[in-house]
């Protein structure tokens, strides 16, 4: 988990993808990710649709470009509404975060991967697959 959690920092930018109800694939900007208690956690904003289509539907992929190389991330996301999540996720990204969010703003909201793959692939090399 480690290596998909240093990928994803150097790469600043990854996308999220999430489902609508009737089906429509949503994909979307991310950039904030963190690690608490052993496990990748991402960050949004309980207002938002991604939000809403995270709890209907908590199967997501990731997906971002580093140095000749991409990853994808697929897997089920589950909200941790425990205060401590939140201030992981803070300290780990203060800089982005904290023009968005507070810690106890009733907005910021973490989700962690219950279960995850990531494929990191490239052009030359056989794909690199970690399960966490």
């Amino acid at each position: 988990m480690n290596e998909v959690l240093e990928y994803l920092k150097a790469v600043g930018t990854f996308y999220l993808a999430t489902s609508e109800e009737t089906g429509q694939p949503r994909v979307r900007p991310f950039g904030a990710v963190a690690e608490f208690e052993g496990k990748l956690y991402i960050v949004t904003n309980n207002k938002k649709e991604v939000y809403k289509q995270m709890l209907k539907n908590s199967m997501v992929e990731i997906c971002a470009m580093h140095k000749g190389t991409w990853i994808r991330v697929t897997g089920n996301v589950k909200e941790d509404v425990r205060r401590e999540a939140r201030v992981a996720m803070m300290e780990a990204n203060k800089a982005s975060l904290s023009s968005m969010y507070t810690v106890d703003d009733n907005l910021m909201t973490v989700f962690y991967f219950e279960n995850g793959i990531a494929t990191i692939s490239s052009f030359t090399d056989e794909p690199k697959v970690i399960k966490f």
